[in-house]
């Protein structure tokens, strides 16, 4: 079914009701006066009801006309948002980026780098995949994603330097591993059970920090491992960055173990299709750099 009303008459009503006279939307829409006011009158007669009321010298909306201008307004914006689809396609702007992380990474900076991306190019869709260990492996050597970042860097690729994350050992105030004096040796830490993450890899191949407890619960997400050591079930190695809040509430405290205080993992920006990637994808990658600059400095 083919609309009544064209864009041209929505474009022309919204002009005269912003600017606030016809000859002012002529110029804005740069038509001749004449042309604006036939497009209207056109519009007016497709209605069921009128958009204006004669309020003595001057045309004010009806409440029908002031429905009808927020609904043409969108209609407007969707149209324009089309167009600039169809523009940012043609320029070898891809529609949707799908970007990997490893569970290890704090989403602070890659969020802020993704809003900003989202503000100048809103009509693209981004897709976030979350992995660990072999998974985020997976997803770089099987294109699953156009930009990765991760932990380690499998063989024939390039990749930016992304920061560390420095995973410690904490444990819940009531633990009974708080309850021990410093510093815990690695015999007294086998006895207790450690929460660890999950490798989201098909394969699962690989493990990560300690593994050395009798035993051991697996989890999928970060969040729920670190919910299971704030419940006291076990401890675990979590990211300092992943934990701030419950470091300062103290709803999680740090092992004072005799070794292993600290791992300080590298994370790196990686594109799967390296020097091939798409304009989209390559300003996300530039938003993830500038991110991480500006965290630095």
């Amino acid at each position: 079914m083919i609309p009544k009303i064209t864009l041209e008459q929505w474009a022309s009503f919204k002009a005269v009701v912003d600017e606030g006279s016809f000859a002012r939307a002529a110029e804005a829409l740069n038509k001749s006066q004449s042309t604006v006011s036939y497009s209207l009158a056109r519009m007016e007669e497709r209605l069921p009801a009128p958009v204006f009321a004669q309020e003595g010298r001057k045309a004010e909306l009806t409440e029908f006309g002031r429905a009808m201008y927020r609904h043409a307004s969108n209609l407007l914006e969707q149209a324009l948002r089309v167009d600039q689809t169809a523009a940012y396609l043609a320029s070898d702007w891809e529609a949707e980026v799908t970007l990997a992380v490893d569970g290890i990474a704090s989403m602070d900076e890659i969020f802020c780098a993704l809003h900003g991306f989202s503000l100048e190019s809103p009509q693209t869709r981004i897709r976030v995949l979350e992995t660990t260990l072999s998974g985020t492996d997976e997803v770089l050597l099987h294109r699953k994603a156009d930009i990765v970042i991760t932990a380690r860097v499998p063989p024939g690729f390039l990749a930016d330097d992304f920061g560390f994350v420095t995973k410690i050992p904490v444990i819940s105030p009531t633990h009974p591993l708080a309850q021990v004096a410093p510093p815990i040796s690695e015999d007294t830490l086998r006895g207790f059970r450690q929460i660890v993450i999950r490798d989201t890899g098909v394969k699962r191949e690989q493990d990560a920090g300690w593994l050395g407890a009798e035993q051991r619960w697996t989890v999928t997400h970060f969040g729920t491992a670190i919910e299971a050591i704030k419940a006291g079930l076990g401890f675990g190695f979590m990211p300092r960055e992943k934990i701030r809040r419950e470091l300062g509430d103290e709803a999680l405290i740090t092992l004072g173990l005799n070794f292993g205080k600290t791992q300080k993992l590298p994370l790196y920006l990686v594109a799967s299709a390296q020097s091939h990637a798409g304009a989209a994808t390559k300003a996300v990658i530039e938003h993830l750099k500038n991110a991480r600059t500006i965290a630095r400095t």
